[in-house]
C-alpha cells in the first residue's frame, strides 16, 4: 500500500491510496458489505455507482460461513466475486454493541454468538488470523469499544487494552500477511478524554502501522463531544498516514469531518436507511413512505444522475417500499450510495479547486436532517 496526499484545502486533504487491486481516490466513502455482500448490490452495480473500496467484518464473516468456507474460495475477494480492495474490520465494534454476554479480559475476549448462543473467544492474533484468510487489503487490529459514558478510569483501562492487543495484531499480522501489499491500521481509542486520546494516539505511532483508525465513536456522545474530540485529535496525527473515522455518518458528519482532515470513512446507514425508506437527496433526508409522496411524480432528488433517479418517480418508489418489494429497497439502495459516493467526488472536487470551505457551507446550509 502506498498512499500519497495531492491536494490540501487548509485541514482537508485529497489524495490516492494504491493497492494491486486499484487506487482509491480520498477522501472515500466506503460502502459496508458485513456479511460479503453490500445488501441488495451486486459488484458490478457498486462499480458503476464509483465504490473503489468496499468493507467486510471479521465477526459476522468467521461466525457464518466461518473461515474454513471462505478459505475454500481462496479469500473473501472471490467468495463474493468483488476485485477491487477490502477493507476488513476486526469486529471488537460488533462484540461491543452486539453481544449479550461479552466478558474482556487482558489477553481475549469471550463472546456469545448471535447465531446459536455458543460462547466464542477471540484473541488478537485469532483476529488477524482470520483476516488473512480473507485477504482483506486493509486489516483492522482487534481493539476494545469504549463504552459511553464511560468514567476516565474506565477509559483508560479500555484505552491500554486496546493498545495492548494493538501491537499483538501488528506482530500477528507480520507473521499472517502474504505479501507487501496487505496493509494494517491500528484504532485511537480512549473514549470523550482528550488526554486518553493523545495517549493512545503516542502508542499507535510506536508501532509501524500503514494508517490510523479513530474508533469509539458514534456511540452515543452529542455532535459537540465528538467535534471536541476529532478538533483535538486529528491535528496531532501523523499527517503521512490516512486517517480513517470508523462508523460515521451522515452527510454533514462526513464534511464535517473531511474538513479537520479525515481521509476514510464508512457506515451502514446509506444502505439500512435505504430499506427503511429514508432516501438522502441534495435538500435533505426524504421519508418515502409519507403520504405526501403518493402522486409525486418527482424523481426522488432532481440533481441526482442515478439510474433510479432517471428513471422512476418517488410515487413509484413509495408504491414499492409500501409493498415491501424488493425492488423498492433495490432502487432506494442504489440512490443512497450514488448520493454518498457523488457527495465524495463533489469533496475531492471542491478540495482540488481549493474551495472546500465554500463548497461545506452551501452544502450544509442546503441540507435539511
Amino acid at each position: 500500500m502506498n498512499f500519497e496526499i495531492l491536494y490540501q484545502d487548509s485541514m482537508a486533504r485529497c489524495g490516492q491510496l494504491f493497492f494491486l487491486r486499484g487506487a482509491i481516490h480520498t477522501p472515500v466513502f466506503m460502502p459496508v458489505g458485513t456479511y460479503g455482500t453490500v445488501k441488495a448490490m451486486t459488484p458490478d452495480e457498486l462499480l458503476s455507482l464509483g465504490a473503489e473500496i468496499i468493507l467486510g467484518n471479521t465477526y459476522h464473516l468467521m461466525i457464518r460461513p466461518g473461515e474454513e468456507v471462505i478459505a475454500l474460495h481462496n479469500g473473501l475477494h472471490k467468495f463474493m466475486g468483488w476485485e477491487k480492495p477490502i477493507l476488513s474490520d476486526s469486529g471488537g465494534f460488533q462484540i461491543w454493541s452486539l453481544s449479550k454476554k461479552t466478558k474482556v479480559y487482558d489477553d481475549f475476549v469471550e463472546f456469545d454468538s448471535p447465531i446459536n448462543g455458543d460462547i466464542i473467544r477471540l484473541t488478537p492474533e485469532k483476529a488477524m488470523a482470520v483476516q488473512s484468510i480473507l485477504g482483506s487489503d486493509i486489516q483492522m487490529v482487534l481493539d476494545e469499544c469504549t463504552h459511553y459514558p464511560a468514567n476516565k478510569t474506565d477509559a483508560q483501562s479500555s484505552m491500554l487494552r486496546s493498545a495492548k492487543w494493538a501491537k499483538t495484531s501488528f506482530d500477528a499480522f507480520e507473521k499472517y500477511k502474504k505479501n507487501d501489499d496487505n496493509a494494517i491500521f491500528g484504532i485511537i481509542q480512549g473514549g470523550m478524554y482528550h488526554n486518553l486520546r493523545e495517549d493512545s494516539l503516542n502508542k499507535m505511532v510506536e508501532i509501524d502501522f500503514d494508517g490510523l483508525a479513530i474508533g469509539g465513536l458514534s456511540v452515543g456522545e452529542t455532535e459537540q463531544e465528538r467535534s471536541d474530540v476529532l478538533e483535538s485529535l486529528v491535528p496531532k496525527m501523523p499527517k503521512h498516514l490516512p486517517r480513517y473515522l470508523m462508523g460515521l455518518g451522515t452527510p454533514i458528519d462526513i464534511v464535517k469531518a473531511v474538513a479537520v482532515g479525515i481521509d476514510m470513512f464508512d457506515c451502514v446507514i446509506p444502505t439500512r436507511h435505504a430499506r427503511n425508506g429514508q432516501i438522502y437527496t441534495s435538500q435533505g433526508l426524504l421519508r418515502i413512505k409519507n403520504a405526501q409522496y403518493q402522486k409525486d411524480t418527482r424523481p426522488l432528488d432532481a440533481n441526482c444522475s442515478c439510474y433510479t433517479c432517471q428513471n422512476y418517480s418517488r410515487s413509484y418508489i413509495r408504491h414499492l417500499t409500501n409493498c415491501n418489494e424488493i425492488l423498492g429497497l433495490r432502487l432506494a439502495t442504489t440512490h443512497n450510495l450514488f448520493f454518498y459516493l457523488d457527495l465524495m467526488r463533489q469533496i475531492r472536487d471542491s478540495i482540488r479547486k481549493n474551495e472546500f470551505k465554500k463548497f461545506a457551507e452551501a452544502f450544509i446550509q442546503g441540507y435539511q436532517q
